[in-house]
């Protein structure tokens, strides 16, 4: 320990200045790393340090490896989450989907429905004012150029729902929450809590990313102009296929 601070492993030191350079523009996407062996050399470490410190730019999302070829910095483009246009009444309303908002590309939409009496989290469940804790749910995945990059979880009170569209595999135009308006239930204002964690091993496999990159956990609720809380959706998002945009008035 020097100077009150603990040392960083080699590898850590070597993946921060590969990183920075990637923020800088040095590596474009789909530009090849330095090897192993170069990078051995020019840091005076050894080889397998070296791998470290790639693979810990691929665990991070922003490096893949191809056999044979070594490593690559990501070409994905990150999607734009425009965390307060998507959740507009006139796009909704309009039968556009929220996340249409965020990007053009096409989007691949694995989706099941839980069911009726799906034991929701305790705090969902006190939120949503479940009897005995239980409420419908439905889960989707997302898809974008072959990357999953969002899991998606939505629990409703299951007297609001129950025999409406929401119930379907496909809500129809506008999603859930069109369908909500339609039943009188239309959503008027949001809340979102926003956390960054590690992911479950859950989350890891439906994400497709390594058990050590970061997550965005958003927590969504939606509540009727009377107050009434009527959906909470639970979300999981791959931290490297996002980025955040907040863009609103003073």
């Amino acid at each position: 320990m020097t100077g009150g601070m603990t040392r960083q492993p080699k590898y850590r030191l070597i993946a921060d200045e590969l990183r920075a350079a990637i923020d800088a523009g040095e590596y474009g996407p789909g530009d090849r790393l330095p090897g192993e062996n170069p990078l051995a050399a020019e840091y005076g470490v050894a080889a397998m340090t070296a791998r470290q410190a790639l693979n810990a730019l691929k665990n991070e999302g922003l490096a893949e490896s191809r056999r044979g070829a070594g490593f690559f910095v990501r070409s994905f483009q990150p999607i734009r989450r425009r965390s307060i246009a998507r959740l507009s009444r006139e796009r909704w309303g309009s039968g556009a989907t929220i996340f249409s908002a965020d990007d053009s590309r096409d989007l691949t939409v694995d989706a099941s429905v839980l069911g009726d009496d799906i034991e929701a989290p305790a705090p969902i469940a006190t939120v949503l004012q479940l009897p005995d804790g239980r409420g419908f749910a439905r889960r989707r995945r997302f898809i974008v150029e072959g990357r999953p990059v969002l899991l998606s979880t939505s629990y409703l009170p299951q007297e609001i729902v129950r025999g409406s569209a929401i119930t379907e595999a496909d809500t129809g135009p506008g999603g859930t929450y069109a369908r909500l308006a339609e039943l009188g239930y239309e959503p008027t204002h949001f809340r979102e809590e926003i956390r960054v964690r590690r992911p479950s091993a859950e989350d890891a496999e439906g994400l497709g990313v390594s058990i050590e990159t970061p997550v965005i956990k958003v927590c969504r609720t939606a509540y009727t102009a009377g107050g009434r809380a009527v959906e909470v959706n639970d979300m999981t998002l791959d931290s490297q296929a996002y980025i955040l945009e907040y863009d609103f008035d003073a």
